[in-house]
């Protein structure tokens, strides 16, 4: 998962003024982080090749708080199809070492469900299944919770698909006052039915392929972070991987 010439023009991590020791480049950290998410191992364990361990998490969380990876994610997906776009969720499940040791209010992005302590990620993605909004909350939060903010990211006039979860009246009215066609299949108990067409929601497993896509990293198909902040940052960076590699 090394970062090769190729992508290297669109992952431009933010200078530092000089230091009294050599700086560690910038893409040998950031291949190092890359190999602890693909590997799913601890941050001390990342091979010396890559420099200290401490540089690639304090690089990562450093970024995270400056709003790089935000800002990368952003422009990498500024010109997405936004002709079809899809919306769905996917759980992970926390690791014992993400779930300990976390205090204060809120439930930092895990919660309890039918499989145990999870984290749900909320995505959009484009025509090419291609990641463009995201979202993460605890593992019980229903799909429709989080849609309305993901349809923010949808440009007017465009078609959204989403299964039955996404079947409410809240979340049509939201598409349709952004003139947007939500393509979403009624519920079987529903009395005001709603046009659908079959033949266009097969394009929908476009973000289950994406789904696929990062959860072949191990570190984020487990959450191993407990930061939630720093996982859903993690996440943005493989995306960015995946938009580069495209």
């Amino acid at each position: 998962m090394l970062i090769t010439d190729a992508p290297s023009h669109k992952l431009e991590p933010p200078e530092k003024p000089g230091r009294f020791i050599p700086r560690v480049d910038d893409r040998r950290v950031l291949n190092g982080i890359l190999w602890r998410f693909r590997s799913g191992a601890p941050w001390a364990e990342i091979p010396e090749r890559y420099g200290p361990s401490t540089t690639c998490y304090n690089r990562f969380v450093r970024w995270r708080k400056a709003g790089v990876w935000d800002r990368l994610l952003a422009a990498v997906s500024v010109g997405f199809n936004g002709e079809l776009v899809m919306i769905d969720s996917t759980c992970m499940r926390v690791h014992q070492h993400g779930a300990s040791g976390k205090k204060g209010p809120g439930d930092h992005g895990m919660g309890r469900s039918r499989g145990g302590l999870t984290t749900k990620l909320h995505a959009l993605v484009d025509a090419n299944g291609r990641p463009v909004s995201l979202r993460l909350t605890g593992g019980q939060v229903h799909d429709a919770c989080e849609a309305e903010a993901l349809i923010e990211a949808i440009p007017e006039g465009a078609t959204l698909l989403g299964d039955k979860g996404y079947d409410s009246i809240v979340i049509r009215e939201a598409a349709a006052a952004r003139n947007i066609w939500a393509n979403i299949p009624n519920r079987s108990n529903r009395k005001q039915r709603f046009g659908f067409s079959s033949w266009l929601y097969r394009q929908r497993n476009l973000v289950e392929r994406f789904f696929n896509r990062i959860k072949q990293f191990r570190g984020i198909a487990t959450r191993y972070e407990k930061d939630a902040a720093n996982y859903l940052a993690a996440i943005k960076l493989i995306c960015v991987r995946l938009w580069c590699n495209a």
